[in-house]
Formats: structure tokens, C-alpha cells, sequence
């Protein structure tokens, strides 16, 4: 039920967890109904669906993954997610297995070779352990790969993943047992990818994917920009959805993403943003940097079902989402997941032009949503539009009785 991602909120930390479907206990769908972000996710052969380097933690509590299974396949993932320097936590079996083993019901002997099979794939990636205390053992990523590649003429498996790879691309990409390179520094103690600010200052620096100009087309000054447009237009959101500046809503996602300006002029509101960067070939990858300046989010295609549970947002952002996906799926599909994981009395804000909204709108009346077009935020003259929709609270007994 993500209570750790609950208890780091506090610290002002943001988590992103994951859990498999559970129609038993449904953790993904407690977590979201706390008002703490999750996805239903599972570690089998594909890479999850975030970038590399995107996380500075990750934290697993008896998720009873084989990490040293398949050459280390599963590790070799974390680490891709990994930043440099950035840390891996494991608690419950096998750690501390000298005062559990009884109540685990395996032997000593199981467990410890357990235990020593993750230190050695753990060394292997060149990760230092930093601590074990308690019930919980915690790992360090190097910041670099210096010395890592020194190490490999020693223990050559995994090797490193071809340089041709694209470490960030992880939408139906299969898992591999390699460790990812990171970006080439020129001293040990630098950080490869560059070093980050600190929180806030970071959800508004420039992030090094786009100063380096990794990510084609963004450049420092449309980061800025960007910034400053999101103002404004957060500002005339306030006006178009009251619940918004009330404190009303807590889950929101921003189906097209971009560059995260969305989710960073909402810092001062208690919301969080699933920031949805959609794996389309056309579409910029700028996950990477939304990572990098401290939110979270996901790849996905918008012509399948997203990963969570019904009911479990209280308000989309859909920024020219229906004219990229025109051609390639139908809308009224898309708007029925939208309506699947928006609550009832939840919001959406669609932006888009004019005859795409109306077709937009025409769609929403059929699904019972109370739904307006209104003027760009600069004025009538503009050519985007705005459309406002709620979707309304109805049971099938009110719908036949109408009938």
C-alpha cells in the first residue's frame, strides 16, 4: 500500500512505487486512494518503463525477487534506473536471515547462499555496500564508470551493454543482463550526466539532458520558456477548475508531458503529477529530464490501457494528445480510458484545436461528462482552444430509470 512512499512525503521525497495486479489486495489501488503515486508494474523480461538514470533510491521490502537470477538480470535493471550515486535498499529475506531463518521456513543454508549471491552480483556492478543494519542492507552506484571498467578485466560478467544501445528506450524493450555504460566524465569524482541541484532549486534547473543537448529540439532557452508559459496558463486553470486551487484534488497526470512544465508550476499546490511522456517515435523523449528535475512518470502508448486501476486520478491533462494519436487509434478508445481512471466529479482539461475538441466534446456528452469549450489563455484570437470536461456521478439503476 505504499507506505513507505506515504512516510517520505513528509520529507517533502516523492516515490514512485509499483506492485503487480492484485485482485486480492490491491496494493497499486490503496496507494492511489492515500493520494500516493503508484502503477501496477511487475519485473519479468521487459525493462520498466522509465528512463536510466531516473531514480536517486530504490527501495525493495520482501518483494522475493530472484535478483541473482539469469546472470543478474533483474539487478542489471535496477541499476539502469539507477543515478549515479544513487542507492538500493533491500529489507526482508534474506537480510538478517541469522534471527529470521525459522520463521521463513527455509534453512541457513539457503538463505545465506541467497544473501551471497546478491552481494556478488551487487560487486559486480560495481556497487559498494554501504551499510547493513537491522533488517535492511543498502548498496551505493558508483558515480562513474572509471573504475567499474578497470573492474570488468577482473570480473567480465555481465559485461557492459553495446554502445549502440539506447539505455532510455524501455516501451517494449526487452530486459538484458548488462550494465548500462554511463556518460563518459573526465575525472573520478564527477557525476556522469552532470550533477543535479538540490530540491527545489532542481525542478527548475536546466536539466543536464537538454544543456548537453541530448534530447533533440529542447534547448535552454525553450526550457525557460516553457517555464514561464506553464505560469500563466496554471494561473487561468485556477479560473476554468475551481477544485484545483482548493485543495479538491490530489492524483493528476499529464497525458503529454513534454518537458514538465506542467507538473513544476503546480509545486505550491498538495497535488503530484503522473507525468506521461507517450512512446510514439515522433514524440521527444524528455522523460529523462522530467526525472531530472525531480518528478516522476512513465512511457506509454495512448492506443492501450494504462497501468492502474479504475477510478484513481482526479484530473487528466490532455495537451494536443488527440491530434498525435489522430490516424492511429480511435479517440472515443482513448476517452474510455480516460473515463476508466478518472474518479467520479474528476476533471480534464483538453487542448487542442477547435474541430478537434468538438469532436472531442461530441464524444464526452455520450459518456454523461458535463463538458465546455472556452478561449486560449492569451484571448479568442488564438486558434488552440480549451475544453473543460467533469465527468458526472451516475449509477446503471439512474441510467435504466431514464430509460
Amino acid at each position: 500500500v505504499a507506505s513507505w512512499g506515504a512516510y517520505l512525503l513528509k520529507r517533502d521525497v516523492v516515490a514512485m512505487s509499483f506492485a503487480p495486479r492484485d485482485t486480492h489486495e490491491a496494493q497499486v489501488w490503496f496507494a492511489l486512494e492515500r493520494g500516493v503515486p503508484a502503477m501496477i508494474g511487475v519485473m519479468a523480461s521487459q525493462r520498466l518503463p522509465y528512463p536510466a538514470r531516473a531514480f536517486d533510491m530504490a527501495h525493495c521490502s520482501r518483494c522475493l525477487i530472484p535478483w541473482f537470477d539469469f546472470g543478474g538480470l533483474y539487478l542489471t535493471e535496477v541499476d539502469r534506473v539507477l543515478r549515479p550515486g544513487g542507492y538500493w535498499i533491500l529489507s526482508g529475506p534474506p537480510i538478517r536471515w541469522k534471527k529470521y531463518w525459522k520463521g521463513w521456513e527455509r534453512t541457513r543454508e539457503d538463505l545465506k547462499q541467497e544473501q551471497d549471491s546478491i552481494e556478488d552480483v551487487a560487486k559486480k556492478l560495481c556497487w559498494k555496500k554501504v551499510v547493513e543494519q537491522g533488517d535492511l542492507a543498502i548498496w551505493r552506484k558508483p558515480l562513474n564508470h572509471i573504475e567499474c571498467r578497470r573492474l570488468k578485466e577482473t570480473y567480465p560478467e555481465p559485461p557492459f551493454c553495446k554502445s549502440d544501445d539506447n539505455a532510455d528506450s524501455a516501451w517494449y524493450t526487452n530486459m538484458e543482463a548488462c550494465i548500462t555504460p554511463l556518460p563518459e566524465v573526465s575525472a573520478d569524482g564527477e557525476v556522469s550526466g552532470g550533477e543535479l541541484k538540490k530540491w527545489p532549486n532542481r525542478a527548475f534547473a536546466v536539466p543536464p539532458r537538454i544543456s548537453s543537448g541530448s534530447i533533440s529540439g529542447a534547448t535552454e532557452n525553450q526550457f525557460k520558456d516553457d517555464n514561464e508559459l506553464w505560469k500563466q496558463r496554471i494561473e487561468y486553470y485556477h479560473q476554468l477548475v475551481s477544485q484545483l486551487p482548493r485543495g479538491l484534488y490530489r492524483n493528476l497526470m499529464d497525458m503529454n508531458a513534454r518537458m514538465g512544465g506542467f507538473a513544476a508550476a503546480l509545486m505550491k499546490l498538495p497535488v503530484w503529477v503522473m507525468n506521461v511522456v507517450p512512446a510514439a517515435p515522433s514524440n521527444p523523449d524528455t522523460l529523462g529530464a522530467i526525472y531530472e528535475r525531480g518528478f516522476i512518470g512513465t512511457y506509454h502508448d495512448w492506443c492501450e490501457a494504462f497501468s492502474t486501476y479504475p477510478r484513481t486520478y482526479d484530473l487528466i491533462h490532455a495537451d494536443g494528445v488527440f491530434t498525435m494519436y489522430e490516424g492511429r487509434c480511435d479517440p472515443t478508445y482513448i476517452l474510455l480510458e480516460m473515463d476508466r481512471i478518472l474518479r467520479p466529479e474528476g476533471s480534464v482539461i483538453f487542448r487542442d484545436g477547435v474541430e478537434m475538441l468538438v469532436k472531442i466534446k461530441g464524444i464526452a456528452d455520450g459518456m454523461r461528462w458535463v463538458s465546455r469549450i472556452v478561449d486560449h489563455e492569451s484571448g479568442p484570437f488564438n486558434p488552440e482552444k480549451i475544453l473543460v470536461a467533469t465527468k458526472t456521478y451516475w449509477t446503471g439503476e439512474e441510467a435504466s430509470a431514464k430509460q
